[in-house]
């Protein structure tokens, strides 16, 4: 690992935003500590107001590596706030994007790093088993796996994982960083600006994040929700950037109607079938909730 404190020889900062991660940041650490490349790195910690005991074992393990920094992200509550003041105390030239439950996979360090090299923007592939079972794990839809998927709505780019993506410090600062008003789907609007700024979204099939998520279904529903209802607000802000979907209200009313029937058969649906079932309606009603919030139409 390369010397945090030498800013000139740094090519990448691993930037790991940290609330209440007492569970998971040590294994995030290990992951992110083992990562071998042939060009001088380090890592800041930006701790989020942590209650528990997050900061502790990352100030323990970080008394046998000077090479991670832990910083103050108190300015606001939020991932937002934590990665926007990570950034700001980045040495490197490109900053890499870890959250505080997930672990890069071996090889991701480099693999990322080398596309930074020749790219503004990258991001990698998603491993949603590695670190999930049951159905809740099952019923996932990985976008992820050979590539990165488009979103549905102007300006119908291509977005990914906040914790999968990597971007040129200087990128990342010109357009302003992730907006500490979103509470969900920050990183997607930040893909949105960058690439509306000319940085092109590159996928690095060779870097993999094995990303951990909770499995109950009420947890499903509430994501699903926040989701839906931030994918609304978003395309109220970039509509101006192209023509709407076609069949916007039709789809709505359809999409209502699978989830009705779903419930009806609620008896009969397997394990995986209820937790797709529950992400149907969250993501319904989170798209009637922003609809009505934020007086636009559906997406």
């Amino acid at each position: 690992m390369g010397n945090g404190g030498d800013n000139n020889g740094i090519r990448v900062t691993v930037v790991i935003p940290m609330y209440n991660a007492e569970r998971t940041i040590l294994d995030t650490l290990n992951g992110v500590i083992s990562q071998q490349w042939d060009k001088p790195w380090d890592i800041v910690v930006a701790d989020n107001k942590s209650t528990d005991g997050s900061r502790r074992i990352v100030e323990e393990f970080r008394s046998g590596d000077r090479s991670i920094r832990l910083v103050d992200a108190f300015e606001s509550q939020g991932t937002p706030c934590s990665i926007n003041t990570g950034v700001r105390a980045a040495s490197g030239r490109s900053v890499l994007f870890c959250d505080s439950d997930d672990i890069p996979a071996p090889g991701w360090l480099a693999a990322m790093g080398d596309a930074l090299e020749s790219h503004e923007f990258v991001a990698c592939r998603m491993d949603l088993e590695s670190l999930n079972a049951g159905a809740g794990a099952s019923s996932r839809r990985n976008a992820q796996t050979e590539g990165l998927g488009k979103i549905g709505y102007p300006p119908y780019l291509l977005h990914a994982g906040g914790g999968t993506i990597g971007v040129r410090r200087e990128v990342f600062l010109r357009v302003g960083g992730y907006d500490e008003k979103l509470v969900y789907l920050h990183d997607t609007d930040f893909c949105f600006k960058a690439q509306l700024a000319g940085a092109p979204l590159h996928f690095v099939n060779d870097a993999v994040m094995q990303v951990r998520f909770r499995t109950d279904l009420r947890k499903t529903y509430i994501q699903a929700r926040n989701w839906a209802e931030y994918n609304i607000l978003l395309a109220k802000r970039y509509r101006r950037h192209g023509e709407p979907p076609p069949n916007r209200w039709r789809r709505l009313y359809r999409d209502g109607k699978n989830v009705a029937r779903s419930f009806i058969h609620w008896r009969r649906l397997s394990e995986v079938q209820r937790y797709r079932a529950m992400w149907m309606l969250g993501w319904e009603v989170g798209k009637l909730k922003g609809i009505v919030k934020y007086f636009t139409p559906p997406f």
